[in-house]
């Protein structure tokens, strides 16, 4: 699967939520999805400078659940 069939997903994370990654933290994200959707959302923290365990359960959770509505 190409890197664009995951543009809106880091559109909607982005747009909505106000984690707008840089490709390298995009690719990484991708590279991170088979190992499940928590993974992934630790590392949009990770690379958006935010410490996922003193992240807020709410927004651990909508990052979460944006990525997954989102995924292509």
């Amino acid at each position: 699967m190409t890197e664009d069939a995951y543009e809106p997903m880091f559109a909607a994370l982005c747009n909505e939520l106000g984690f707008c990654l840089h490709d390298k933290a995009q690719k990484r994200v991708i590279a991170t999805l088979p190992e499940g959707l928590d993974a992934a959302t630790k590392v949009v923290f990770a690379a958006s400078g935010v410490d996922y365990l003193t992240a807020l359960g709410d927004l651990r959770r909508s990052v979460r659940d944006c990525i997954k509505a989102n995924l292509p």
